[in-house]
């Protein structure tokens, strides 16, 4: 019989997400990796950079655990932040510091969560007062969604910018079928949708 490990399975996924997520980066240019491409600004370095400051807070702050502890942080991260400031990378901004950060805030995280029993509590001072009150099992289920989620808008963005879709390097988990497969099957989607509209 396989011993349930809940730890193990909960940040399986959260790597899961995180190797999805940057994947998405790969190949691409510094201007396609940055390139705003709906009209909320959303692109794909952008969505790293946020996402590491997601793990930064959640699994620091939230359970004691500062990230920088005592180190300067950068101008995008905390009070006083420019709106949207952690959503888009600054010309200065390398993608390698951003990914850099982004698997610090990885090990970070993987610190926290070998530390803490799934039930501690912690303090997500952000939060509606009458819910700031976490564990760490709820905290780690709140950042695999968020993840996932933000993987998911890097999964659409990506297939703007060049066309190349997937869940991860050497699995696409797409059905197969060459360019004219494709387009036959939109072609198919949106006569629907016509229809639909129509009818």
């Amino acid at each position: 019989m396989i011993e349930p490990n809940p730890k193990a399975d909960l940040l399986r996924y959260l790597q899961s997400a995180r190797d999805a997520l940057l994947w998405k980066l790969d190949g691409l240019s510094e201007y396609d990796v940055r390139r705003p491409l709906t009209p909320t600004g959303t692109n794909l370095l952008g969505l790293v950079k946020h996402v590491a400051g997601v793990e930064i807070d959640y699994f620091g702050e939230t359970f004691g655990r500062p990230f920088f502890d005592g180190a300067e942080a950068p101008s995008w991260y905390g009070e006083g932040a420019e709106a949207n400031a952690d959503m888009w990378a600054a010309a200065d901004e390398s993608r390698a510091e951003i990914v850099g950060l982004y698997r610090q805030a990885w090990e970070h995280t993987n610190g926290t969560v070998a530390a803490l029993p799934l039930d501690a509590t912690g303090h997500v001072a952000w939060w509606p007062e009458d819910r700031r009150e976490v564990t760490l099992h709820r905290v780690l289920v709140h950042v695999i969604a968020d993840t996932a989620r933000h993987a998911g808008h890097a999964d659409v963005v990506r297939e703007l910018v060049d066309g190349a879709v997937g869940m991860q390097k050497g699995n696409d988990n797409m059905p197969p079928g060459d360019r004219a497969w494709w387009e036959t099957y939109r072609d198919r989607v949106e006569a629907a949708a016509r229809e639909a509209r129509n009818g």
